[in-house]
């Protein structure tokens, strides 16, 4: 558990990130795909019926032991919640109502942030569009792990906690690397939630109010599903930067294991996804790609050769334009 990590630096590249490339050439051999480029009818109906599975949940817990109040929120209310952050990241690319309404888009987001317990939606959507345009952006891409997390987290123990600790991490990380003022929609984002936060503790108390919060902490830290959080972008493999995955677990999370068509086709909604991988399968079937989250986990932390560091990063040309 002490051995240290070999890794002492990302991956540096000075070439540009694979996506935008690959995604012009299967447009010109398959322009069929465009098709797919259209808000996905369904969405809204889904995030709606989570948003009011986690309201009876609530009202469910108040009356709870707590040591039954912690078995739920780990074994219930952990994957909504997480399943809920993916419906935000669905919704960012404007998935819901198109991009003809974008603000339909924004305030329903916060709608979706409201059983999360933690006011991020419109924050999101800032520094997530970064991360598509700008993959491993030295200085923009606030999903590249800071200097510390490489230095600190470099042995199997540091590293079985720094991934319990992700959602810290992936809060304070963006006010280090890429601070950007404060929008009007964060302060509407804010009062929403904490307006919400407020009413509940006052009609149920303090049982679901920790279901809650606590169930979005250990959703997204030592959890199953947080595995696409590495499964994604560690590079596993030398070379490769984006790696998707095709198990079960795409069921409750929008299909944002196809990561690698996702970043291809970011105006594609997650239920199409297999479509394009179908379309077009010549260009993701010999990919590297996963089959188990929880095995990612697994040996992201037992693997000697991986850590925070194992990152694909570059340097930026020409000019910035950030969201």
């Amino acid at each position: 558990m002490g051995n240290r990590v070999a890794r002492e630096d990302y991956e540096w590249v000075y070439t540009d990130q694979p996506h935008a490339d690959r995604r012009k050439e299967i447009l010109a051999k398959y322009p069929e795909i465009k098709s797919l480029m259209v808000p996905d009818p369904r969405l809204k109906w889904i995030v709606c019926m989570m948003v009011v599975i986690q309201f009876l949940a609530f009202y469910l817990v108040k009356d709870l032991d707590w040591k039954w109040v912690l078995f739920w929120t780990y074994a219930f209310g952990s994957c909504i919640n997480h399943s809920m952050t993916l419906a935000i990241h669905e919704i960012s690319h404007n998935t819901a109502f198109g991009n003809s309404k974008a603000m339909w888009n924004r305030y329903f987001a916060m709608f979706a942030n409201l059983p999360i317990g933690l006011p991020y939606s419109a924050s999101f959507k800032r520094y997530h569009l970064d991360h598509h345009r700008y993959l491993g952006g030295d200085g923009v891409d606030v999903d590249i792990p800071t200097e510390f997390e490489g230095w600190f987290f470099c042995t199997r123990f540091r590293k079985l906690i720094w991934i319990m600790l992700q959602p810290l991490f992936y809060a304070i990380r963006p006010l280090y690397i890429n601070p950007k003022p404060i929008t009007q929609l964060e302060v509407t984002n804010l009062a929403f939630q904490l307006t919400f936060d407020f009413l509940l503790f006052w009609l149920w108390g303090a049982k679901p109010v920790v279901y809650m919060l606590a169930g979005s902490m250990l959703g997204m830290g030592l959890h199953p599903i947080s595995g696409h959080f590495i499964a994604e972008h560690y590079m596993f493999l030398k070379g490769h930067e984006t790696y998707s995955y095709y198990g079960s677990l795409n069921l409750l999370t929008f299909n944002v294991g196809y990561h690698n068509e996702h970043h291809d086709f970011p105006s594609i909604p997650g239920r199409r996804l297999p479509m394009v991988k179908k379309i077009a399968a010549e260009y993701y079937d010999d990919l590297p790609q996963y089959t188990s989250w929880m095995k990612v986990l697994y040996d992201f932390i037992m693997d000697d050769a991986l850590s925070p560091y194992s990152r694909v990063k570059r340097k930026l040309k020409g000019d910035v334009k950030q969201e």
